[in-house]
């Protein structure tokens, strides 16, 4: 009998075979996870999508052109002229008269006259007999209303109404016919329950009649607009498509549709000679040009006949919007290139559009290919995540977004077709944000151990140096030439004999916070902080061009910040800075349990004893031969030569005046003055120097007053002349 074969052992993956894995299902999780939160919150995502379409428009706006469309605007200056509006319907008959006898291929109103005229005869009496004013007035008076009805039946004009849907008043038979080419469309329409309407008398005269209100979007701006709406069972016409069929002469609209019936929708109207791309829902892409060319009209002009001729050539030919921008009057409404722009201007723009035949087109096809592309680039790109480094995951990530981009504004700049790139790049980011920290989470443990384990002690551009090179935690450090600064509070420790530790904590925080952030700001590698005193330097970890004038400049702003701090508190703190610039070992110094990034040498001792000089010399600043030569445009002044402590050659130092812009001609004579005076003391010309130090000590206004009383402390204990070995160094006693 046969033994049975034993089951095949089943086949491992490879740790690199699950790493890909791993990448390849966390992305399509989040590629399929965006794709199907875009789908069921489509009109929330489209705000957004809108937003980069607004941008578009704003770069490249509609090429303007001269307009077959102009307004006539009620504004300030007209009802200055005419009277409070609403005017006498007699004044607006008069309005359509002089527009039409100027040459207006068309009139359109982007008003309502939903109430008769105020001023007709018979209103007028009734109100006086209602107030008890007995008063006669002769029959066969005009009727303002008549007149003005009389006027539009004369004359090509388009009434305007307002469909709504918070009113239940019908609208007026349409004036103008639609006829069909395909299925009916009108399902896709949004019904609307009535409209606020013009008068009875007005609209049986009318020959058009136009709908002029905007449907409410979700952030109030108006982007689309449905040139064909719906209410009961009628269709209505927008008054800007109105007014171009009466100034054609025509007097029907033809819909084109396509799908079935059970599935219809819109593609395009026409217009008498115009075809217009209409969207699904029967709504047209605004694509503003702003109109620079229009000619907007002042409604009382047209009652002044020494511009008749001049309104002549702006009005011969065209459509007229009658609207209003009078405060009080507005109908404004935000647009993607104006946030506040008259509504009657938007129905020009749609005019204008129409006529140049230049259309914004959002087919119904090009969400399925946003989608396309964004599954597309999403697998391209979790293709190079599993199989590529992480760089270049993410180079592949941002070509692609830009690809995604740039295709999205060459079809909305070279075919007006608007492309939706937010889809693809959210799936580009969703792929990246999900499957790049899995690929970093299993090939770079040691990268992020680093990060973890030594954020909390070194700075972050040495940690982002050390996780590139973790070699770099061994002990030591490298020779550097650097520039370091040393400061302390001046009578800090006899001002915390005075204060609670809280105080002092406070105080301590208050001090240190602005003069961390000078130093961030001047490129500073901030050292440690010793209770009130500050170490910082420059030119490491990174290379810092100029370092010895950028420290410079760090302590005038140290000092500056100070006197900020001191006319917002009422304290009087100051301090001392130390600057010098040498070589020094750099890197990282402790020991293996811990260490920190810092600096020693001779250099820095050096910075040290320098900072503790400026107490005696009563100055802020105080730097070193070495960081004066390495700057310019600066202003220093030599304070002495001086053997600190723990060294023997002498150190020439220098105070920091400031800015060599901003010296004056009182500081550029008292830092002559003052040289000379060094220099006399230096040579051991004794008398010359107790000479000028007499006149320097007379100055008013004097920044080295304390440095000069020290001198003449030093010289009261000297005789006349000076004795032979004489050097001019000062040597000190105490740090």
């Amino acid at each position: 009998m046969a033994k049975p074969k034993p089951p095949s052992p089943r086949r491992r993956l490879s740790s690199t075979q699950r790493r890909k894995l791993g990448v390849m299902m966390m992305g399509a999780a989040a590629l399929v996870a965006v794709i199907t939160a875009h789908a069921a919150f489509a009109p929330q995502a489209f705000r957004l999508t809108a937003l980069v379409f607004d941008t578009y428009q704003v770069i490249k706006p509609r090429e303007a052109t001269d307009p077959p469309v102009a307004v006539i605007d009620i504004d300030e200056a007209s009802i200055e002229r005419l009277g409070q509006w609403p005017w006498s319907r007699r004044t607006v008959a008069e309005m359509v008269t002089q527009a039409s006898g100027l040459g207006a291929a068309a009139i359109g109103f982007d008003i309502v006259f939903s109430e008769p005229d105020r001023t007709a005869p018979a209103r007028l009496m009734e109100e006086m007999r209602r107030q008890g004013i007995a008063i006669e007035v002769g029959a066969g008076l005009p009727d303002p209303d008549e007149q003005l009805a009389e006027a539009i039946a004369s004359n090509a004009v388009a009434l305007g109404i307002a469909l709504s849907n918070e009113t239940t008043a019908p609208p007026p038979e349409p004036k103008a016919g639609f006829s069909f080419l395909g299925p009916d469309p009108r399902a896709r329409l949004t019904p609307y329950s009535g409209a606020l309407s013009n008068l009875s008398a007005l609209t049986e005269r009318a020959t058009a009649m136009g709908y002029f209100s905007f449907p409410p979007t979700p952030d109030n701006i108006i982007r689309t607009f449905p040139l064909v709406s719906m209410s009961g069972d009628r269709l209505y016409p927008a008054l800007s498509i109105e007014a171009l069929r009466i100034a054609q002469q025509e007097g029907s609209f033809v819909l084109r549709s396509g799908g079935t019936e059970e599935g219809s929708a819109f593609t395009d109207l026409r217009v008498g000679a115009l075809d217009v791309p209409l969207s699904a829902d029967g709504e047209i892409w605004i694509y503003y040009s702003g109109l620079p060319n229009m000619p907007v009209i002042s409604a009382a002009d047209l009652f002044d006949p020494a511009k008749s001729d001049t309104l002549a050539g702006m009005i011969q030919g065209r459509i007229l919007l009658v609207g209003t921008s009078a405060l009080g009057l507005r109908d404004i409404v935000a647009t993607p290139v104006d946030p506040a722009m008259p509504g009657v201007k938007v129905h020009a723009e749609i005019i204008d559009q129409i006529a140049s035949g230049v259309f914004l087109q959002r087919p119904d096809w090009i969400i399925g290919a946003e989608r396309a592309a964004a599954i597309t680039v999403g697998l391209v790109l979790l293709l190079v995540l599993a199989t590529a480094a992480p760089a270049v995951s993410v180079a592949t990530g941002i070509l692609l977004t830009g690809l995604i981009a740039g295709g999205s504004w060459l079809a909305f700049s070279r075919a007006l077709t608007l492309f939706d790139p937010l889809l693809p790049m959210a799936a580009l980011g969703a792929v990246l944000l999900t499957a790049l920290p899995l690929l970093l989470m299993l090939t770079h443990r040691e990268k992020r151990f680093v990060r973890e384990s030594f954020g909390r002690y070194l700075s972050p551009t040495l940690v982002e140096r050390l996780s590139e090179n973790p070699a770099g935690l061994t002990l030591g450090g490298e020779d550097r030439e650097l520039t370091i600064l040393f400061s302390d509070i001046r009578g800090f420790t006899s001002l915390s004999e005075t204060m609670t530790p809280t105080e002092l904590t406070g105080l301590l925080n208050n001090f240190l916070t602005p003069m961390t952030d000078v130093l961030l700001e001047r490129e500073a590698t901030i050292d440690k902080y010793i209770g009130d005193a500050i170490m910082a330097f420059w030119n490491a970890p990174l290379d810092i061009a100029d370092h010895p004038r950028k420290a410079c400049l760090a302590a005038l702003d140290m000092v500056a910040a100070l006197d900020r701090l001191n006319r917002e508190s009422g304290m009087k703190l100051k301090i001392g800075i130390g600057l010098n610039t040498g070589m020094a070992c750099v890197g990282n110094l402790g020991s293996d349990q811990r260490f920190s990034y810092s600096c020693l040498g001779d250099s820095v001792n050096l910075a040290s004893r320098v900072e503790g000089m400026t107490k005696l010399y009563e100055v802020s600043i105080l730097v070193t031969e070495e960081v004066r030569a390495g700057t310019t445009g600066l202003l220093f002044a030599e304070v002495d030569r001086v053997r600190v402590v723990g060294r023997q050659a002498p150190v020439t130092l220098h105070v920091l005046i400031g800015v060599r812009d901003a010296m004056s001609s009182d500081l550029a004579d008292l830092l002559h003055a003052h040289a000379a005076f060094i220099g006399a003391w230096q040579s051991g010309d004794l008398g010359t120097a107790r000479n000028l130090l007499k006149d320097l000590l007379s100055l008013p206004q004097n920044p080295l007053s304390g440095t000069h009383r020290l001198y003449q402390e030093r010289l009261a204990l000297l005789p006349e002349t000076a004795p032979a070995d004489w050097d001019g160094v000062f040597t000190a006693s105490s740090k």
